[in-house]
């Protein structure tokens, strides 16, 4: 089995496009949040989004590329881009048939279905782009990331709704540890800020009209973002072997599935995941020193996660540092748990725990340790990443800093 360690971070979020500015953002507590800058943002009751500002695709792709890509691509290969510039990585020969792209998506090409949609039903089109399938499948980003950074070994796409991310990169994880790649460029994207997808989310009552506040009191639920976060993971060996920096070292990956409800979160679902990736990596709970929280402001989750910490950590729960980066990025759905991920490695690398910001005061249901607010600096030695998707789709990853 071998050891499987992280040197290169790529990120598109609402609060920057580079991993650098990402992570700025989230110690200073900045928020990302703002009304939405669509077309039809009149028809729109949603108030609040975590939308990638000032994406210039034309900074990015050639002129007669950009047609070929959804933004929810755009975001995954410029973020992918990104991650193997920093792990120093040639893909040249045989090393690209030994690399893997793998990349969670939960909604796939938003953008390019719900602009055809409008020509097919408000403009009477009778015919589409041609290639709107190619540029909408589930599998689009997976594939251009391929393409655009040269991947010849295994490539496909994840889907699991807010887990998709995290099962991607748990995956590719698997895969790096047990020899079926040596390499891999794996994370999440998500670009559904459209009109039928915003209106979708209306529909089930759950988004906040003013801020989101993970495990506040008087938190009013979740809001939607967008963004991408891309991992470069090796063997510790080939990372060794071309001196590359190691950034962290990802230890363990937990999976469970609820079979309860379809939307509504049960902690003992979240409990098992987390225990799964306890022992995959063989450490026992005081090992742990920061969660990274699925945290989405909802009465039901925070108050469910919060549980299954207290099951899965019992007396270490109260000291453990927990925070939800969702507070100030939103909840980036298939790209969430990449997202938060990145935000992992950088904490157990600089020993600085990001906020959960906008908290006005304990809820009587989320007593933990939430760092409130502001940044704290704390030596990070292991730490993990929670994602809990609809339909009880659980997955949780553990990295630790890395100790040659």
């Amino acid at each position: 089995m071998n050891r499987v360690v992280v040197t290169g971070l790529g990120v598109i979020s609402p609060v920057g496009q580079s991993v650098t500015d990402y992570w700025t953002a989230l110690i200073a507590g900045h928020s990302g949040l703002a009304p939405p800058v669509i077309g039809s943002a009149a028809q729109i009751n949603t108030k609040l989004v975590g939308q990638v500002k000032d994406f210039d695709p034309a900074a990015h792709f050639e002129p007669q590329r950009i047609g070929l890509l959804d933004r929810v691509s755009q975001f995954a290969v410029v973020a992918a881009r990104q991650a193997l510039a920093q792990s120093g990585l040639s893909l040249n020969g045989s090393l690209a048939e030994r690399t893997a792209a793998i990349i969670g998506t939960g909604s796939g090409g938003h953008t390019t279905i719900d602009e055809s949609f409008h020509r097919l039903y408000a403009e009477n089109a009778t015919r589409l782009h041609p290639l709107s399938i190619p540029r909408a499948m589930m599998s689009a980003a997976a594939s251009q990331v391929s393409m655009f950074c040269g991947i010849k070994g295994p490539a496909y796409a994840v889907a699991s709704a807010c887990a998709s991310a995290t099962h991607a990169i748990g995956q590719a994880f698997h895969m790096v540890r047990t020899g079926g790649a040596t390499c891999a460029v794996c994370g999440g994207t998500e670009a559904s800020i459209t009109f039928g997808a915003l209106k979708g989310w209306e529909a089930m009552r759950i988004m906040a009209p003013d801020a989101c506040r993970p495990f506040s009191r008087d938190r009013k639920g979740m809001v939607i973002g967008e963004g991408a976060a891309v991992l470069v993971l090796e063997t510790l060996e080939h990372a060794r072997a071309r001196g590359a920096d190691i950034l962290a070292e990802i230890a363990g990956f937990g999976m469970s599935a609820d079979a309860k409800d379809l939307t509504a979160p049960d902690p003992g679902g979240m409990a098992r995941a987390i225990n799964a990736a306890l022992a995959d990596a063989s450490l026992a709970p005081e090992a742990i020193d920061y969660v990274n929280a699925h945290g989405t402001g909802t009465v039901a989750n925070d108050e469910a996660e919060t549980a299954a910490l207290h099951l899965s950590f019992g007396g270490q729960a109260p000291r453990l540092a927990v925070s939800s980066t969702k507070s100030m990025v939103g909840h980036a759905l298939g790209a969430a748990g990449a997202l938060e991920l990145v935000a992992v490695v950088m904490a157990l690398r600089d020993g600085i725990i990001p906020p959960t910001i906008n908290y006005l005061g304990p809820d009587p249901a989320c007593n933990l340790d939430y760092v409130p607010n502001e940044a704290r600096r704390l030596p990070v030695g292991a730490a993990l990443s929670n994602s809990f998707a609809f339909g009880g789709l659980n997955a949780v990853m553990l990295a630790r800093k890395f100790v040659g």
